[in-house]
């Protein structure tokens, strides 16, 4: 449907049900979800008094997208928005808020590139490359604490050269493990530092 100047009148019957006046069909929340992320905008009405229910219905489409898993809404926030009714600060709370929701979404692009531009290719290898270490360094954790290594028959022995292995090259692969785990830890330090 072609964006006008004119909101949408979806009516709502006191079966539930919602009617958009403009494609003459019955729609649901999901629909009007959809609407909304089009920028389509609507507004709905009471069907048996007129009232105005648009923020209710909103409300409730929030409330089925935070059912659903998607959570958006932390409980923090959700808590301190709940106190701020009937508080002397009620009255500024809905224009802080669609203050802020307007400069997010001005601001959207240019966090979508800064965030690639922070996590980009180049991070993106960074972390595969730890993430391939971390899994060498976790396969050999396993070994050691492993009773007989796989393929090994339960002997102590070395693969290669038949010989028992002896205790301090196990304690040197923990001191590697060590200090690895050392230079993942600086290297996530410098991510973080970096955003």
């Amino acid at each position: 449907m072609a964006k006008n100047n004119e909101p949408t009148i979806i009516k709502k019957y006191a079966n539930r049900r919602l009617y958009n006046t403009g494609t003459s069909t019955y729609v649901t929340l999901e629909d009007l979800a959809v609407m909304v992320k089009g920028e389509e905008d609507f507004v709905v009405y009471d069907a048996k008094t007129g009232e105005d229910i648009t923020r209710s219905v909103l409300t409730q489409i929030i409330f089925e997208q935070e059912g659903k898993g998607q959570n958006l809404l932390p409980v923090a926030f959700l808590r301190q928005l709940i106190r701020f009714y009937g508080d002397s600060m009620q009255g500024l709370v809905p224009s802080f808020l669609e203050y802020s929701m307007t400069s997010l979404t001005k601001e959207q692009e240019k966090l979508r590139s800064q965030m690639s531009e922070t996590f980009g290719a180049t991070a993106f290898e960074a972390i595969e490359d730890q993430v391939k270490r971390n899994t060498e360094m976790f396969e050999r954790a396993m070994k050691m604490f492993m009773p007989f290594p796989a393929g090994d028959n339960g002997s102590s022995e070395t693969p290669s050269t038949g010989a028992p292995k002896p205790a301090k090259a196990e304690a040197n692969d923990l001191d590697d493990m060590k200090r690895q785990l050392e230079e993942m830890q600086k290297k996530i330090n410098q991510l973080s530092d970096k955003s």
